[in-house]
């Protein structure tokens, strides 16, 4: 039985230690304290933030098989060779195409859409009967400047075979040979055929990376040129501004090191800073709706219901947010999803918790918004 007595006997003692542990702080040099002292962040007079250098681990609230994902991308993103892209598809993602083919039934037909080459994927065990009259236009990832068709059968493949329903991945025109409003063009045209056949509210169109920017940027096209609205839009691994680091925002800053093993970009030096260093809108005008969708308050008010995911450590989150939050703002429909400890394009890699509750959501989404 423990004495009565014990818990005044136990504060006496930790008084009596701490009383020690001050005395004795008092005989130490102070220059030894400062030196055990941990680096201050400084703090500029217009709120600049100088952060001293720091140890980020891998986020324990992923799955053990997203850890050790995140642990190789970061890797991979350092290693030159990884990054290379052989025939459109990046090195580095070559073992999730493999993932993904293996996982997922589906056939690929590769052929023309209104003059523009598409890969059209159907689930090997046939499209749902509530399907029969959708399709999917997905917008393929690659910084306007490649990835077709590495980003597009990894956006599309899983989206067709769980969902059961019609994708077709559009290689449009990209940059440094091509220039704005090439890619919006094409998809212009693909939708224009797809609407013999198909009811707007029957289309959804989606994209990750600069897929997800042309997304946005394909509707504001739409809007111009009196195509009707399709029934829902996905605009994933990026949000509708940009910068020439990324998406702009706090991202910028915060989330290149954690993210893609990158230093943050040094703080913008022109009067305006540049807005982007994608080839492939030379000579774009960032004020233009068309070129950026999210500048326009009255092109965002006609968007169909929309679908924005992104992830922590993702470089376009805080545009994803700002995006997310001017559509509510103008009463658009709209769901953001963010997943946590993850990265830019996350959900490529197929065999994994979290990816699969990526194409959960975007299947879903697009199940309860378009017109059957």
């Amino acid at each position: 039985m423990i004495s009565p007595t014990f818990p005044m006997c136990a504060r006496a003692m930790r008084l009596a230690g701490a009383l020690a542990l001050a005395i004795a702080a008092l005989t130490v040099p102070q220059a030894a304290i400062a030196a055990d002292a941990p680096p201050k962040v400084a703090v500029d007079a217009d709120g600049t933030v100088h952060v001293p250098a720091m140890a980020v681990p891998v986020s324990s609230m992923l799955s053990p098989e997203a850890k050790q994902y995140m642990a190789d991308h970061l890797h991979d993103m350092q290693n030159p060779e990884k990054v290379k892209q052989v025939a459109g598809v990046p090195v580095f993602m070559e073992p999730y195409l493999a993932e993904a083919r293996a996982a997922f039934a589906t056939t690929m037909r590769e052929h023309r859409i209104g003059g523009v080459r598409v890969f059209d994927y159907a689930p090997k065990a046939g499209i749902a009967p509530r399907n029969a009259r959708r399709v999917l236009i997905n917008l393929h990832g690659g910084g306007f400047m490649g990835c077709f068709p590495g980003c597009a059968e990894l956006e599309a493949i899983p989206v067709a075979a769980l969902g059961k329903v019609r994708v077709v991945s559009v290689d449009y025109r990209q940059g440094p040979d091509h220039t704005f409003p090439a890619a919006s063009e094409d998809v212009a045209l693909v939708y224009r055929e797809l609407l013999k056949s198909h009811r707007p509210e029957q289309i959804g169109i989606y994209g990750c990376s600069a897929g997800g920017m042309l997304t946005g940027m394909s509707l504001a096209w739409f809007q111009k040129h009196g195509l009707p609205r399709p029934g829902a839009a996905g605009i994933f691994c990026a949000g509708l501004t940009s910068s020439s680091n990324g998406f702009g925002g706090d991202a910028d800053y915060m989330t290149a090191a954690v993210g893609e093993a990158r230093p943050a970009p040094a703080w913008p030096t022109t009067t305006p800073p540049t807005w982007t260093a994608l080839p492939y809108f030379k000579d774009a005008d960032p004020k233009d709706p068309l070129v950026s969708p999210g500048s326009s308050d009255a092109v965002l008010r006609l968007f169909p219901p929309t679908l924005i995911l992104t992830a922590t450590r993702g470089f376009e989150l805080s545009s994803a947010v700002k995006t997310h939050t001017r559509l509510v703002a103008l009463g658009v429909p709209a769901e953001l999803h963010v997943w946590e400890g993850l990265f830019h394009g996350f959900f490529y890699k197929p065999d994994m918790p979290e990816s699969r509750e990526a194409y959960a959501v975007i299947v879903k989404f697009f199940d309860r918004n378009l017109a059957r």
